[in-house]
């Protein structure tokens, strides 16, 4: 059965839950091997580091929301386009941001594998402590 669009926005709210979770094996499930972030400060990071980093406790989550989300589907290949928030702690400081984020995901065995997630910041919130 081929994907729906309906089908990649779930993979993305599952995402978004999976992140308040703060469990890095929950969060990988969305994440192809090769998963790249490019974050707000152009920095280009992968899969095993930022999965480390919850592992560790080093970057955890209490906000993690998308909205606005914009699907194009390609066949088996998705680009979603959404404005998010994010927020919790990294390394014991806390943040919270407003950013577009734009990912593209792959259709493989009857789920939503994201590849890449492009950050671009739109402004950040006064974090809580």
């Amino acid at each position: 059965m081929p994907p729906l669009p309906s089908d990649i926005l779930a993979a993305i709210h599952g995402w978004d839950h999976a992140m308040l979770t703060n469990d890095a094996d929950a969060i990988g499930r969305f994440m192809a091997p090769d998963w790249v972030i490019i974050g707000t400060d152009g920095s280009v990071d992968g899969r095993e580091r930022f999965l480390s980093l919850i592992r560790s406790g080093d970057l955890t989550h209490d906000v993690m929301e998308s909205r606005d989300i914009q699907v194009r589907l390609f066949g088996d290949v998705a680009f979603a386009v959404a404005e998010g928030t994010s927020g919790g702690q990294f390394r014991g400081q806390p943040f919270r941001l407003v950013e577009r984020v734009s990912c593209l995901f792959h259709w493989s065995n009857g789920g939503w594998l994201c590849h890449s997630t492009h950050l671009s910041l739109i402004r950040a919130v006064p974090a809580e402590a």
